[in-house]
């Protein structure tokens, strides 16, 4: 029905002797042809379809996409791995620096995050639980 109408358009505008707008654009349309003489239609969808993350992902976040699909974590943007937290077994948390703010959630159900500091060194404490975090130099992917 919307084609019939700027069809109808196009001829009246065609036949004033001008072509603006809507009718200008379907006269477009109904010009452009591929090189066997068909008409041809440009969408997203005649290139393959809408580009996904990878197809445009550049740089660093494709780095990190890759390294991701490895199990790797170059940046440090997953949670460290779970470790008991003990003195023996502390949490180990990577770090470029000689100190980190570190948050702890100290219960599963809480919703307040313990924030402190931690230093390169000896396993420290959270205030507020006692789980034990001990900061582990890490280097950078590039």
């Amino acid at each position: 029905m919307v084609v019939l109408v700027l069809i109808f358009l196009l001829i009246l505008e065609r036949e004033e002797g001008r072509l603006r707008g809507a009718g200008a654009l379907v006269a477009q349309a109904l010009r452009t042809r591929g090189p066997n003489g068909v008409a041809m239609v440009r969408s997203m969808a005649s290139g393959g379809g809408v580009p996904t993350d990878d197809d445009q992902a550049t740089g660093l976040e494709r780095e990190v996409m890759l390294a991701a699909r490895k199990g790797l974590d170059p940046y440090n943007r997953m949670a460290p791995k779970a470790a008991s937290g003990t003195k023996e077994d502390p949490s180990l948390v990577p770090s470029i620096t000689n100190k980190r703010i570190v948050g702890c959630i100290c219960e599963e159900d809480n919703s307040a995050v313990i924030w402190f500091w931690l230093h390169k060194g000896e396993t420290q404490r959270c205030p507020s639980c006692g789980t034990h975090c001990k900061l582990v130099p890490h280097q950078l992917a590039h």
